[in-house]
């Protein structure tokens, strides 16, 4: 009994095309950033689809020497979120090549 010479050779196909898409898409996502903020905007935080913080921004007004801890508690929300949503944008545009299919050895992508 055979595995379907012809069958198996197509689906090997399939994956390579999905995996050149995948590298594709991670470059592309290494350039979209995604945003959050905290306090009604006085801290804002962007991250990148390497889940890495690009930027971070606090207003002034919001740099009180005496509360340090509020603002640090902002920085880390915001932050928090940033990452959130970046990971959420991966699994979403990940999702869009694989079809929602979960790969093994790669965790966390989908």
């Amino acid at each position: 009994m055979g595995f379907g010479g012809g069958n198996m050779n197509k689906m090997m196909k399939q994956v390579q095309q999905m995996q050149a898409k995948m590298a594709k898409l991670q470059e592309e996502l290494e350039q979209k950033t995604v945003e959050a903020t905290a306090g009604g905007g006085v801290v804002r935080v962007v991250a990148n689809g390497k889940n890495e913080i690009v930027e971070i921004e606090i207003k002034p007004e919001v740099l009180d020497p005496d509360d340090a801890e509020m603002v640090q508690d902002l920085v880390l929300a915001a932050c928090n979120e940033a990452l959130r949503k970046a990971q959420e944008m991966v699994s979403e545009e990940m999702g869009k090549i694989t079809g929602g299919l979960k790969l093994p050895g790669m965790p966390g992508l989908f």
